[in-house]
């Protein structure tokens, strides 16, 4: 399984409608849109999660395509890395 990373989403996107998009390329196992935890906007951007196969071409087929007036950007997720908590200093 690929973690594929799509960004630049409009706000009103919705799990379905990004799923349809990528269900062009082959089956898709998840899709998640990240929200806002203090509003519940989406933030612009989620994940889907397909085959190796599908994802290599779902990636090289939506990757700068237009979709609610918006390039997406489309790419293989990287790991999360460890947020510092440099900014919060000691200072008050």
């Amino acid at each position: 399984m690929k973690n594929i990373y799509i960004g630049n989403l409009p706000f009103s996107a919705t799990e379905a409608e990004v799923k349809g998009l990528f269900e062009e390329y082959g089956t898709v196992n998840s899709v998640n849109l990240i929200t806002d935890r203090d509003t519940g906007r989406l933030r612009g951007f989620g994940f889907v999660e397909m085959n190796d196969d599908n994802a290599a071409a779902a990636i090289k087929g939506l990757n700068g395509q237009e979709y609610g007036g918006r390039p997406m950007k489309v790419n293989e997720a990287r790991e999360r890395q460890e947020r510092s908590h440099s900014r919060r200093s000691g200072r008050y």
